[in-house]
């Protein structure tokens, strides 16, 4: 019994006291894209600093009237004192936004596989997306207030009418670069055209497509606020709206502000979700060197 006691004795201890450890592997993995992160967020700091330190220059020097360029403290004081009203105009547009281009990114990727699925839908639709994108927004804008009223539905369908076309564009433009032999291959191994379509054309295919969302997630915050322009009682651009009629410039600069902030979150969770679906693709890996020194 002893001896069967002390035997038992090491591998318990040895399995309760060790440590579980990180792998110095992983440690090196981790350590390297911080250093990215952080190297690539220096060059467009100083390149904001450069820019704030001129505007701060011209309002100090008077360079120009205060009601056309306001100094950046006046802008700071009215972040502020109107912290929470800005909040909810703010959110009021980033729903907008957010809902559009959803919306813009499943009805453009829906009708980008039709057409290339369909060759009478390519002669039909084709013409009649390429027709409708060279049609003003701004233009459209009044007749969507007439038809839906001032709510959120207007703002939210021209916001989808501006970001469908570039989905659709670069879905058309991927789902086409598909290899030919690759789907012959496909189809001599009995895949069907839903499999085909899962394991080969929409993966060759999401490098143009994140490409056609990342516009069209900007162009989703110009169709909101343009909707707003033309009729609304909330929301950045009414706001724009307000404080232009007021003379108001820090209110014009802090909105303009907070709608390029709006627009840059959004670009960077698409950049992410990029990075997340296609690591393997050459524009998500580092430049190789081609000299041995």
């Amino acid at each position: 019994m002893s001896v069967s006691s002390s035997a038992r004795i090491p591998a318990t201890v040895d399995r309760d006291a060790t440590p579980a450890k990180t792998s110095p592997r992983t440690e090196r993995r981790i350590g390297v894209r911080l250093r990215r992160f952080t190297g690539s967020l220096w060059r467009p700091a100083l390149v904001l600093a450069g820019l704030f330190a001129v505007w701060w220059f011209i309002t100090w020097r008077e360079l120009v009237a205060r009601y056309l360029i306001p100094p950046p403290s006046e802008v700071w004081t009215i972040f502020r004192d109107e912290f929470g009203f800005l909040m909810r105009q703010t959110w009021v547009t980033f729903y907008e936004t957010v809902l559009g281009f959803v919306l813009a990114a499943a009805l453009g990727l829906v009708t980008a596989v039709l057409i290339v699925y369909s060759r009478t839908l390519d002669k039909a639709v084709y013409p009649l997306v390429l027709f409708a994108q060279v049609i003003p927004k701004i233009a459209v804008a009044p007749l969507l207030i007439v038809w839906f009223g001032f709510g959120l539905t207007p703002k939210i369908v021209l916001a989808v009418l501006i970001a469908f076309f570039p989905v659709v564009i670069s879905g058309v433009a991927g789902l086409r670069s598909t290899d030919p032999e690759l789907l012959d291959l496909s189809s001599t191994m009995g895949a069907g055209p839903w499999k085909t379509f899962r394991k080969i054309r929409f993966p060759n295919a999401l490098p143009h497509l994140m490409s056609g969302l990342k516009v069209a997630v900007t162009l989703a915050v110009t169709g909101a606020v343009v909707g707003e322009f033309v009729g609304a009682s909330e929301g950045l651009g009414y706001v724009l709206q307000v404080a232009n009629g007021n003379l108001n410039a820090a209110m014009l600069f802090a909105d303009l502000l907070l709608m390029s902030a709006i627009g840059i979150v959004l670009f960077v969770v698409v950049e992410i979700a990029e990075a997340l679906l296609i690591p393997w693709h050459a524009s998500r890996r580092r430049p190789v060197s081609l000299t041995t020194s």
